[in-house]
């Protein structure tokens, strides 16, 4: 084995066979191997009785059943490629015609022909980067088998022409959760590297593993939470969240943060930040290097930030209204009393810039002017192309949604991160589980994966409210959502506005994003930048990478937009800095935390983002 895991094959005869190869996975000491792994079913045992025990106590109801709606969803497609003779021998045809040509291909394996290739149409997947899985003939033929199942099986929903567009929807993302659940690359006896590694240490890797698996259900209370980074090498306010500002105000609903300035001169308007309620605000201030707050501040903005509340039943009703009011509202008041400013600039990140456009919406209608200029990041306002998350948006999953929510009064954090979590489960679920159950390993510290487990609740009210209003109603760019009493439109919104998406956004396609912003009344300056809703906005200039593009006015279709758009290498944020100043460039001395009007409650990050879920 070299340093990576995989096996060396020097030794290997002229029909391929090496015998240190296969030496590897002979057992040398079965009666240590026997006792670790039933040292491993006892700690699987405890994760089994961590998992059960608050079920038992009726400490989690499990309101809804995932299960049902997939078997549903899936006997369609089954119905449809069964209802007819014709349909079922072309499904068999499309996978046997692939099966025979693999087994031909393990054939000559097993007869010493090592320049054997994979089939033309198979796929490549970094799941198997190690050696074995192409030289030795029963993990290559694992392998293959599987990825042509798992191709023809993503295939038969394509091709599911009596489905409607939901349910093929729907079906293609359970398959896709089937496919990367049973990959060969999550056991250990069909995981080359693990069993290897099983062998060498005596099963020692599966009893930590197992061990790892009791504590992480255990850290859920009886939710699985797959561990994807070391959390103890993080500590708000530390290490993480960092940069220097006061907590000047606090709401039921959110504590606004003030940053302490670094230059001599400000902008006159204020700067508020927007963030989601569904993660906390330190994914813009994840440390020094990456700090998306840091950089404005250091730009010359009076940074002001919403941190939100981490809700528990005591706000089940907090609705849109009250995060509208008690949220954005209330900071604007408070930026007001703090600098003597009416005017702002405003950010909102994702559901947080969906709120804060709802909000700008009303605003118009009942002519408050506070906020003269808006950046929306990775924002959707229309839901007709909202990507991957509508597969769990209709009414059947809603109403049991809310059923489960208005039990706790609020939708556990820990609901909404394996949601995410699904989307991408071969990248952000699987390998932890191989790392960390299997080979016994404690993932390695990532900050921005410390921020990602650090989820928060949602309260019932508001959750309902965005999903219906927003995913499966699509109310806010129809003009038929209500706040106060009073129907709003986008239209009225006609402030200047800088929209931000990322080329390979899964929670908010740039497409949606791109046809959100024709809604709006007033002038939109769309930037997509390289990435994901993550990485692609959280890029800062000196890191020298991914890239953005900018062209002219928002209209048509995004493919369009693109065509003759102007690619620019780096980090999008000088642009938007650039578009600022021309909004209003005017500066005045830094203002001190507070203005002198406000008492500081607290440092810096507050207290509502150090409650954890």
């Amino acid at each position: 084995m070299d340093g990576k895991g995989q096996s060396s094959h020097a030794g290997a005869d002229s029909t391929g066979f090496d015998p240190k190869v296969f030496e590897a996975y002979v057992v040398k000491d079965p009666q240590t191997l026997a006792v670790n792994i039933a040292k491993a079913a006892e700690n699987l045992g405890k994760a089994a009785s961590e998992w059960l025990g608050p079920r038992e106590r009726g400490e989690i109801i499990d309101a809804i059943d995932p299960l049902t709606d997939m078997v549903k969803t899936l006997s369609k497609v089954i119905e449809y490629w069964m209802s007819e003779p014709q349909r079922t021998l072309e499904a068999q045809s499309l996978l046997m015609a692939s099966y025979m040509g693999i087994w031909m291909n393990t054939l000559h394996r097993l007869a010493g022909d090592t320049n054997v290739d994979d089939p033309d149409d198979l796929p490549k997947d970094k799941r198997f980067a190690d050696d074995d899985w192409r030289r030795n003939p029963f993990f290559a033929f694992l392998r293959q088998v599987y990825l042509v199942t798992a191709t023809w099986a993503e295939k038969l929903v394509e091709r599911s022409e009596g489905l409607d567009d939901h349910t093929r929807q729907k079906a293609a993302f359970y398959v896709k959760q089937m496919t990367s659940a049973l990959s060969p690359a999550n056991f250990a006896l069909t995981n080359p590297e693990v069993y290897r590694q099983t062998v060498a240490s005596n099963g020692t890797n599966l009893v930590e593993g197992m061990r790892i698996l009791a504590e992480d259900v255990a850290a859920g209370r009886g939710e699985w939470r797959v561990r994807q980074t070391d959390t103890t090498k993080f500590e708000l306010g530390v290490n993480v969240a960092i940069t220097p500002g006061k907590v000047v105000a606090r709401s039921p609903i959110c504590e606004v943060i003030q940053y302490s300035p670094t230059t001599e001169t400000v902008f006159k308007r204020p700067l508020l930040i927007v963030p989601p309620w569904i993660n906390k605000f330190y994914i813009l201030d994840l440390g020094p290097q990456k700090s998306y707050i840091k950089w404005c501040v250091d730009q010359g903005h009076t940074v002001f930030v919403i941190s939100w509340v981490n809700p528990d039943e005591s706000l089940a009703r907090a609705s849109w209204e009250d995060y509208i009011r008690d949220g954005i509202d209330f900071a604007l008041k408070t930026i007001e009393t703090a600098t003597g400013e009416a005017e702002v600039n405003a950010i909102g990140y994702c559901v947080g810039g969906t709120l804060l456009s709802a909000a700008l919406a009303y605003h118009a209608k009942t002519r408050n002017k506070a906020i003269q200029s808006v950046t929306f990041f990775t924002t959707q306002v229309d839901f007709r192309y909202a990507g991957e998350l509508l597969v769990f948006v209709d009414e059947e999953q809603i109403e049991a949604l809310e059923r489960q929510m208005n039990m706790t009064g609020y939708l556990a954090g820990s609901k909404m991160a394996s949601a995410f979590n699904m989307l991408r489960a071969s990248e952000l679920i699987w390998p932890y589980v191989v790392s960390n159950y299997l080979k016994g390993q404690e993932p390695t510290a990532f900050d921005l994966l410390y921020w990602n487990s650090d989820s928060t609740r949602m309260t019932a009210a508001n959750h309902a409210f965005y999903l219906r209003n927003c995913y499966l109603e699509n109310r806010l760019t129809a003009g038929e959502m209500t706040l106060f009493g009073k129907p709003i439109s986008l239209a009225d919104v006609k402030i200047p506005i800088y929209s931000l998406a990322t080329k390979e956004d899964h929670i908010a396609p740039a497409r949606s994003v791109f046809r959100g912003c024709q809604f709006y009344g007033g002038d939109v300056t769309f930037v997509l930048s390289g990435s994901g809703h993550i990485a692609g906005v959280v890029n800062p200039p000196d890191k020298h990478k991914y890239q953005y593009w900018t062209n002219g006015p928002v209209a048509g279709e995004l493919a369009d937009w693109v065509k003759d758009a102007k690619e620019t290498p780096g980090s999008w944020w000088p642009h938007w800095q650039g578009w600022m100043e021309a909004q209003n460039g005017k500066r005045v001395p830094a203002r001190p935390v507070g203005g002198g009007e406000l008492e500081p409650l607290c440092d810096a990050p507050g207290t509502y983002v150090m409650v954890r879920s």
